[in-house]
């Protein structure tokens, strides 16, 4: 082969699924006969947020790996991909990508029950997998799920003592209805608690039953369930039952406008947003200012609970430390370390963007002694790709944000609603805003003035950010006024009880009936 001429493509010749509960894809294709050729040594299948590969063998001129198909992620128990598609690379010893062909159809569309469906597609460009929910052929479409959803809103359910909770659509078990969970674990263990999941890559918590979002079962408890739990719409496929009680806990203190307070909202947007809060009989809101911003940017006339954050409660409890510390080892991060974690927002035009900062250059211009944390919201959880590069660990699909705030010794933020949170733990905030003027004015805007009231610094430099972050009392001690006027206006309810002051709320008001 020519010194920098292109190694030469191999065949991918066939796939195949094997290993029943453990499944694994058998792949196999040709090498050229070449004496130039390539030789492959790793295969992957290569997803937004996750990576799956194996060792090839090579006998004569045919080479063959088995890529397993279930992963630990977190140090978490062996899940399934989450759903997507995953293109097939192979790699040589350097680590050089090796251009692929494919050659026949692989892997026609197989439910592997309670783990996923699976297809694969050839192309002259490769091998291409898709992963999607394991559900079956009287679930899976466009008109099963039609024909579910007519008969969940024409049945008459017996009412079902359990509570059904769902997070950020199904995509992650966390925030507020994670925290009450864990309450209602505690102190009412006879209570069934189910969680609705995207697929089944979502980690539950123990003691708890996943439902496959649109499977028979999962609009079964979705329309019996007593009390539902969540923290985001939802949506039009949901008819309430008379015996039924929703518990909004929404998703953070907003400062970006939201609902009917957008700017540029059009007129369908406002109708589902009328829509969607007559589904809601109680809302939560962490503050007093959350209260009036739900109600206006909702019209929202129910009852509206001022109880603190239940997702924060863990940042108080006593064995915080201890946690934070068991999961800076499980990190891989050196215990001598500094932890930076940015947590910027979503753009609403570029919702797969997460890295506004460009951390690989932010943790280089920092040094050896720091560890920089990516967390994207979650919006972009299914979308993007993971930043890899020293010092870096992107922990966007790490499962709940409050244990990171434990780890992170400051945190930098934008306009994500991280910034009512963190400050519970008392730590340094700081605020890098490269767009303020276009996010504000333009793309979102805000309900008050951030600059003017904000309790860490607000920079558009990112070499001003590392300057600021290389002495963080002297951060603390310029900001000490505002942060503690931030608190006393944001925080004063997030006192590590929440959510024993929802779940007893939800006992006192029938809600399980």
């Amino acid at each position: 082969m020519t010194p920098g001429s292109p190694p030469l493509a191999l065949a991918i010749g066939s796939l195949a699924l094997a290993g029943g509960a453990d499944p694994h894809l058998e792949v196999t294709g040709s090498v050229d006969a070449s004496p130039s050729a390539t030789t492959p040594v790793v295969a992957r299948l290569i997803g937004h947020r996750l990576e799956l590969q194996a060792e090839v063998t090579v006998e004569g001129l045919v080479w063959s790996c088995s890529i397993p198909l279930l992963a630990s992620r977190w140090g978490g128990p062996r899940l399934a991909p989450p759903s997507g598609e995953y293109r097939c690379e192979l790699r040589d010893a350097h680590g050089t990508v090796i251009p692929t062909s494919g050659s026949t159809p692989p892997v026609t569309e197989t439910l592997v029950p309670g783990l996923f469906v699976i297809a694969a597609t050839s192309t002259s460009a490769g091998v291409t997998v898709e992963f999607s929910a394991p559900l079956d052929e009287a679930e899976r479409g466009a008109a099963q799920q039609a024909r579910l959803e007519a008969a969940y809103r024409s049945s008459t359910p017996e009412p079902l003592p359990a509570v059904f909770f769902e997070s950020f659509y199904g995509q992650i078990a966390s925030c507020n209805p994670l925290a009450i969970d864990r309450e209602f674990a505690a102190r009412r263990p006879d209570v069934l608690r189910y969680w609705s999941v995207a697929d089944a890559s979502v980690v539950v918590p123990p003691g708890s039953i996943a439902l496959i979002e649109g499977s028979a079962e999962w609009w079964r408890v979705r329309g019996s369930a007593r009390l539902l739990v969540v923290n985001d719409w939802l949506r039009k496929r949901f008819r309430a039952r008379r015996f039924q009680t929703v518990l909004q806990t929404w998703h953070g203190t907003p400062l970006k406008r939201i609902a009917l307070s957008r700017r540029g909202l059009r007129p369908r947007a406002a109708v589902a947003t009328l829509l969607e809060r007559f589904r809601w009989d109680i809302l939560l809101a962490q503050n007093r200012y959350s209260t009036r911003i739900f109600r206006t940017a909702y019209a929202y006339l129910n009852p509206t609970w001022e109880e603190g954050y239940p997702r924060n409660d863990s940042l108080l409890s006593p064995d915080a430390p201890a946690r934070a510390a068991a999961l800076r080892a499980a990190l891989g991060i050196p215990n001598a370390a500094t932890v930076v974690m940015y947590a910027p927002t979503w753009r609403d035009d570029r919702p797969d963007e997460v890295d506004q900062l460009d951390v690989a250059a932010f943790a280089r211009e920092l040094g050896p002694d720091y560890t920089v944390l990516i967390r994207g919201h979650s919006r972009s959880l299914r979308g993007g790709s993971d930043v890899h590069a020293s010092n870096v660990l992107d922990v966007t699909s790490y499962p709940d944000v409050s244990d990171l705030f434990l780890v992170a010794d400051s945190l930098v933020t934008d306009y994500s609603s991280v910034m009512f949170d963190y400050t519970v733990t008392g730590k340094p905030l700081y605020f890098y805003t490269p767009d303020l003027d276009r996010y504000r004015d333009e793309l979102r805007g805000f309900y008050f003035d951030l600059l003017e009231v904000s309790p860490g610094p607000v920079v558009q430099s990112a070499a001003e950010l590392v300057e600021l972050l290389r002495d963080p009392d002297a951060t603390s001690a310029t900001y000490a006024d505002r942060y503690s006027t931030w608190r006393a206006r944001f925080n004063t309810r997030d006192d590590g009880h929440a959510s024993a002051r929802v779940v007893d709320r939800l006992l006192e008001r029938g809600a399980l009936g």
